[in-house]
């Protein structure tokens, strides 16, 4: 059995509810996700192997993708990666959010892929299906090291 380290923040209940799909996987593969749901109220730890991110998309200040348009409600991820060296750990990322906002649609996920110099694993919408979460659990252990 192989543990896959993942991070993510929820809002709404979406992204746990795709965590709970991913790790759904992982056990019928006979692995294990290792999760944490990070947000404004968790103290942050020093991480210790590679990992990667779930990133919903939630903004305001527009519809476009311009500098006006800031990110809310994901900036204890954000700040949780920065701390110490957890951002030399970080692998990559994966996005969800929903495509009626267009050119919105994971535009969170795409910019901590630029900040943090790491790739965009994949994406998925709104709770994901289950074809969504055996294909990004494949990128998820490809990116981590199978």
């Amino acid at each position: 059995m192989t543990t896959y380290r993942l991070l993510y923040t929820s809002i709404e209940g979406n992204t746990d509810s795709f965590v709970k799909k991913l790790a759904a996987v992982a056990a019928a593969e006979g692995d294990k996700l290792s999760v944490l749901s990070v947000g404004d109220e968790v103290d942050p730890v020093h991480e210790k192997v590679p990992y990667v991110v779930l990133v919903p998309t939630y903004l305001n200040g527009g519809t476009g993708t311009g500098p006006e348009v800031k990110e809310i409600f994901t900036n204890g991820l954000g700040e949780y990666i920065e701390y110490g060296n957890n951002q030399r750990y970080l692998r990559g990322v994966i996005g969800s959010g929903n495509r009626n906002f267009n050119d919105q649609y994971v535009l969170t996920a795409k910019r901590y892929a630029q900040k943090y110099h790491v790739p965009l694993l994949g994406d998925y919408e709104l709770r994901g299906t289950q074809r969504e979460a055996e294909k990004l659990f494949t990128r998820i252990k490809e990116t981590l090291g199978e």
